[in-house]
């Protein structure tokens, strides 16, 4: 009874069920390589969580040139054919500790799941990783018109589960992950550093600590506080 309190969990991509980071640096690495843009690790880390076009403008404001709208939709799709040819590599070993036995939990206990992520590979990546059918529902940015940390991504994959976002929970690695979950009304999960991920209700290090039981146990403490 009090697991049904939780009506749907909805996953960030990246970071959460699968770790893709370092194909997006390596696209992204690629790419500025090209026009001859510094860019490194470090600089990789603020584009956690951005959409592709935002992380392309961050990019480009690195170069001495300006680029016109129609070069940038140009330099963006290079960028996601790079991404594109890597991510072929994906399999289901490429899963994050624990995460595969919690999507199932969550399923097994009735709570409708989703994914709400800012790549537009989401559907490539969750098939490549064979858990498509532990989601009821994938929004990805290509489904809506504003990225993280605007709530549009998260407050759309809950209308499609026809779940109240007051009953619904996210999960993200990012801090804009983070603020589009506040925004949109849902108890945040935040998986890595706390002092990144400080607007999260529950901060665990890493996806292992994941359990339903402990997750009940925390919405139940929110509520009761």
């Amino acid at each position: 009874m009090v697991v049904m309190q939780i009506e749907a969990i909805i996953y960030d991509l990246d970071g959460v069920i699968t770790d893709t980071a370092e194909y997006h640096f390596l696209a992204w690495k690629a790419l500025a390589d090209e026009l001859d843009i510094p860019f490194d690790r470090s600089f990789n880390e603020q584009l956690k969580g951005l959409s592709r076009v935002d992380s392309l403008e961050l990019i480009l404001q690195q170069s001495n040139q300006t680029y016109s709208e129609e070069e940038k939709q140009r330099l963006a799709a290079k960028k996601n054919e790079h991404y594109q040819e890597l991510i072929q590599k994906i399999s289901q070993e490429d899963l994050l500790p624990g995460i595969e036995s919690f999507m199932k939990e969550a399923k097994q206990a009735g709570i409708k799941t989703g994914l709400a992520s800012a790549s537009k590979n989401a559907q490539t990546v969750i098939e490549r990783l064979r858990v498509t059918d532990l989601l009821d529902t994938v929004v990805d940015a290509a489904k809506v018109e504003r990225g993280k940390p605007d709530p549009e991504v998260f407050l759309t994959a809950a209308k499609q589960l026809e779940a109240p976002a007051a009953r619904c929970v996210g999960i993200e690695d990012a801090s804009s992950g983070v603020k589009a979950i506040k925004a949109a009304g849902m108890y945040a999960v935040g998986v890595g550093e706390r002092e990144y991920l400080a607007q999260a209700d529950w901060v665990i290090s890493d996806t292992s600590h994941l359990a339903l039981d402990s997750l009940v146990k925390k919405v139940n403490e929110n509520k009761e506080g």
